[in-house]
């Protein structure tokens, strides 16, 4: 017997902590970081095909933007420019529940490829 994976019920942008709150219709909520969902972004350009390639100096990226695309899956757009990525309820769940290991494997990874998570330059834009 196969487990479904459970609908989003709701996403919350929380800018100024650079979070997302995803609830499923389990009723579980999770707070996961645009950091994470940037990194671990579900798009060709960063899994290349089954060959993920280390994303670095993202500690600062933000959401800018969010698209619903159906009843399954959210578009979002980073603040960085990067905004390929459908991220699908079942992708969205693997993040949320398995934040903690997959964020240990991604320092891991970092600190063995000596990447960085500190932005290249520091962006403070003013808009007028």
């Amino acid at each position: 017997m196969t487990q479904s994976t459970p609908t989003v019920t709701g996403i919350k942008l929380k800018r100024q902590s650079k979070l997302l709150e995803v609830t499923f219709d389990n009723s579980k909520t999770y707070n996961i970081s645009c950091e994470m969902l940037r990194v671990f972004s579900p798009s060709a350009e960063v899994q290349r095909y089954g060959n993920p390639i280390l994303v670095t100096h993202k500690k600062a990226v933000n959401i800018k933007a969010m698209e619903p695309v159906g009843h399954y899956a959210v578009k979002i757009i980073f603040d960085d420019g990067h905004d390929t990525g459908l991220f699908s309820w079942q992708v969205l769940h693997n993040l949320c529940t398995n934040q903690a290991e997959l964020w240990q494997q991604y320092l891991a990874r970092l600190r063995a490829e000596k990447g960085s998570r500190e932005a290249l330059i520091d962006m403070n834009i003013k808009y007028s």
